[in-house]
């Protein structure tokens, strides 16, 4: 027994831990969990714990059913919503074939293979994400069945004894609490819209803080009689959700996106990087952009970017290079601006990655950036510039994808075919109703 598991049973006998859930995604990022008995850890980190993963979506097939949770010891953390009446802890698992072996389903092992190829090229992820969403009155729907917000402030607007401020500072000392680093947090640009800022982390400790950070703001939300929501364009009127994360490698202690007298101050590293995720970009849209309403974002305009294109300092931009401290190496990085903050994160780091460090291996040349808002040019300049659109739809994004070897090869036969399954059973099912919008429409005048 190694000794963050001697670590974690120590901590359960000594806090008196009653109930410990092990936690892990499905294959579009719904939180799973089970409650195990404290007693039952010890063998939990030696054997894994059984459970029929063919009633969890995309984790196995009817006949190859047994699966196995085994908890992560580096993830294990006291839940402070539960209270100190009876203490809960959470740790997230690895999931596992009956032989022990990594499945080739489980989101978290998609990431921790594409973390393992970039270490093989000496390179180190870091991620931070920049996590917007939606405070709602408690009913979520109103009277016109409409989202209700909790109030009406904009961008970095501070609102005296509002439920935001209120939220936001509960929210932040919950996520401390539970070793998540938060930089920063600000209403955002649509009322009742929060941003809140994760501190820079390795790629897979981000991935595990942000599906912790969902439950932190859905638990605090409920604790002062609201509601968060996540999703991508509640309100036609009004920005959408995004996730906006920075990326970097690292070489040892060496920022391998820094150059210093280049432009940006990026190196050749970094622009093959941003080339890679740029020119398959369109193949992964259905991972980052996961259900049919994040088009909705994608294409409702409020900053959200629509085409292939990067720039300095340019929010129309689906790839920013920030340059908030431009003789500083190790900030140097760029922004990823297209990812939904309902996306599963482990399939959105992974095809990010891996994207880019194709571009990496390949030598791809970056294009020239984008000085223009990309939203105001006419359709013939985009395309003049090369500023191809992401797909339009869900059933765009996946029939790209369905073609895309790349996107095929990093998540793995199994999460590709079992994501675009339920990708497909999602858009058929839209396909099939008959919205409000189309009522309105035309049930008076046909």
């Amino acid at each position: 027994m190694d000794r963050q598991q001697e670590f974690v049973l120590r901590t359960i006998e000594e806090r008196d831990i009653r109930f410990v859930r092990l936690w892990f995604t499905d294959v579009v990022g719904s939180l799973k969990s089970v409650a195990l008995a404290p007693a039952e850890v010890e063998g939990a980190f030696e054997e894994g714990l059984g459970f029929d993963g063919s009633s969890i979506e995309g984790l196995s097939r009817i006949y190859e059913s047994d699966m196995l949770a085994q908890p992560d010891p580096s993830t294990f953390q006291i839940l402070p919503w539960r209270g100190e009446k009876e203490p809960t802890s959470r740790m997230f698992c690895d999931i596992l074939t009956p032989d022990g072996a990594p499945s080739a389903a489980d989101p978290r092992n998609v990431l921790k293979r594409q973390l393992s190829a970039a270490a093989d090229m000496g390179f180190t992820c870091y991620t931070h994400p920049e996590i917007e969403f939606y405070l709602l009155k408690s009913d979520a729907l109103g009277d016109q069945g409409a989202p209700v917000p909790v109030d009406q402030g904009g961008y970095f607007d501070h609102v005296p004894g509002g439920v935001g401020q209120d939220f936001r500072r509960r929210a932040v000392t919950m996520l401390e609490s539970v070793g998540i680093s938060v930089e920063f947090s600000h209403h955002e640009g649509g009322p009742g819209q929060n941003e809140i800022d994760l501190r820079y982390a390795d790629a897979l400790q981000t991935a595990d803080n942000i599906m912790t950070f969902r439950t932190v703001i859905k638990e605090v939300a409920l604790q002062q009689g609201i509601y968060a929501t996540f999703m991508p364009k509640p309100f036609s009127d009004q920005p959408g959700s995004g996730m906006h994360t920075h990326f970097s490698l690292f070489e040892g202690d060496a920022n391998a996106f820094y150059e210093a007298g280049q432009e940006f101050q990026l190196s050749t590293t970094a622009r093959q990087f941003m080339a890679g995720i740029l020119r398959h970009a369109p193949e992964f849209t259905a991972v980052t952009n996961q259900f049919v309403n994040s088009y909705k974002r994608l294409w409702g305009g409020g900053e959200a970017p629509s085409y292939l294109s990067w720039g300095h300092n340019n929010r129309s931009a689906l790839l920013r290079v920030p340059l908030y401290k431009p003789n500083k190496g190790l900030s140097a990085r760029v922004e990823y601006r297209g990812i939904d903050s309902a996306a599963n994160p482990y399939l959105s780091y992974a095809v990010l990655l891996g994207a880019g460090l194709k571009g990496i291996r390949e030598g791809y040349e970056l294009p020239p950036g984008a000085e223009d808002d990309v939203w105001s040019l006419s359709a013939a300049e985009r395309r003049a510039m090369g500023h191809d659109p992401l797909p339009g739809s869900l059933h765009d994004a996946i029939r790209t994808m369905e073609e895309s070897e790349l996107v095929a090869e990093i998540l793995g036969e199994q999460v590709f075919e079992n994501f675009l399954r339920n990708k497909r059973d999602e858009w058929h099912e839209y396909r099939q109703n008959v919205s409000p919008f189309e009522l309105n429409r035309y049930l008076g005048i046909l």
